[in-house]
């Protein structure tokens, strides 16, 4: 039986694209290892060799290196001497402590913006909260990731705290949203997406209750469902 972490090389294979030269090499690896391990098809603990993964894209072992040690810096991969990379795991006390630290930063920091003269603010954000909800009917989850990022810190930006929008990046790229694909396929992320333009609306109508509420309950849907690891 194997250990964690030792997987064959042909049971670490991974469905990945060829790149192009149209952008960095590094990143558009990077940007397709995000991808799988958003999917959940990375698995965590499972170490994966920068050489055959090279292979699969079509490319050099080094622009895989260099997007790997990226992602080291994110925390999603930890280098393993002599191997190759190993998928960070999160246990639950993690994920646990990661979402008490949002809810504590995010909840009131939204709430604060409900009322404010910043009517043109939330219209320009009603786009991305849409491209949310487009790219959760159309499955397209690294689009929806990559939205859902962008609406929380361009919200957050609005309350002029630089480092607070720091903060919460690196610990929404910290807890992976491992469920993402399960809560697709069983039809939620529609649901759960559309919560982006409802909490634009209850800003813009200066109901911070109920904005606090829904930005608390939105906070630990990522923890109830979409980061939990599949079993």
């Amino acid at each position: 039986m194997r250990g964690a972490g030792m997987s064959s090389s042909a049971d670490n294979r991974l469905d990945l694209p060829v790149v192009s030269e149209r952008q960095s090499l590094r990143e558009q690896v990077a940007h397709a290892l995000r991808a799988a391990l958003i999917t959940g098809e990375m698995r965590p603990g499972t170490v994966y060799s920068a050489p055959v993964l090279a292979a699969q894209f079509g490319v050099s072992a080094t622009p895989v290196r260099e997007a790997m040690l990226d992602l080291t810096k994110e925390g999603l991969v930890e280098a393993v001497r002599n191997k190759g990379f190993r998928v960070t795991e999160m246990s639950d006390r993690d994920l646990d402590e990661l979402t008490e630290i949002r809810r504590l930063i995010e909840v009131p920091t939204v709430a604060r913006l409900a009322g404010t003269d910043r009517a043109e603010s939330f219209d320009l954000l009603r786009p991305v909260a849409q491209e949310i909800v487009d790219a959760a009917e159309r499955g397209d989850l690294l689009a929806y990731v990559d939205a859902d990022l962008r609406f929380h810190v361009e919200l957050l930006a609005l309350a002029g705290n630089v480092h607070l929008v720091e903060v919460v990046r690196d610990l929404r790229k910290r807890a992976r949203l491992y469920g993402l694909s399960a809560l697709h396929q069983r039809g939620r992320l529609p649901d759960s997406a559309r919560e982006h333009l409802d909490l634009l609306e209850l800003l813009a109508a200066g109901d911070a209750d109920a904005a606090e509420q829904l930005m608390r309950d939105h906070i630990q849907h990522v923890r109830g469902i979409w980061a939990r690891p599949p079993q």
